[in-house]
């Protein structure tokens, strides 16, 4: 007797312990996405970008008129030239446009920092006006990688040194 008594409490025991590992080892994972009428895709990491300046001295901004340009990219993957409506004509370009707060033609900059503003040059040496869209590139089937670079400039007002921060988003329009 005391072996089925014994035999039953362990076998109701693995039969919870077992019940709960059913209900802890339960998960949820979301999925999210996007269906859209492009020529590319913009890389994931390409997308949100933290991009950390070079410590500069305001001396050197005073005297240089600038600060140290720093690069960053913008991939775009998997571009086609035919547009999912075969009546359309293939695509054969893009423009990007950035945009943020704006201090003139600077992307102007918040926090403690005063009397500069952010510049971004292309690979060709075109200066973004932030909310202008750059020139037409031609577009072609592939990846693409988009070179640019940033650099604090003067805006005219007095310098102060702090630190500083700034929101860039960008929009690629294709045609």
């Amino acid at each position: 007797m005391e072996y089925i008594v014994a035999s039953c409490l362990l076998s109701a025991l693995f039969s919870v312990t077992a019940t709960a590992d059913t209900f802890l080892g339960r998960g949820r994972v979301v999925m999210e996405g996007s269906i859209i009428e492009t020529a590319c895709a913009i890389e994931m990491s390409s997308r949100e970008q933290v991009i950390e300046m070079i410590t500069v001295p305001a001396s050197q901004i005073a005297h240089d008129g600038q600060g140290i340009a720093k690069p960053f990219v913008i991939r775009l993957i998997n571009c086609t030239l035919p547009r999912f409506d075969p009546t359309m004509p293939d695509w054969q370009a893009f423009r990007v446009t950035f945009d943020g707060l704006r201090e003139g033609a600077l992307l102007g900059i918040e926090g403690e920092a005063q009397g500069v503003g952010l510049q971004i040059k292309d690979q060709s040496g075109n200066i973004v006006l932030p909310g202008v869209a750059m020139p037409l590139a031609e577009l072609s089937s592939g990846d693409k990688l988009l070179q640019y670079t940033v650099n604090l400039l003067p805006n005219h007002q007095i310098l102060r040194a702090g630190e500083y921060r700034s929101t860039v988003r960008f929009n690629m329009d294709y045609y």
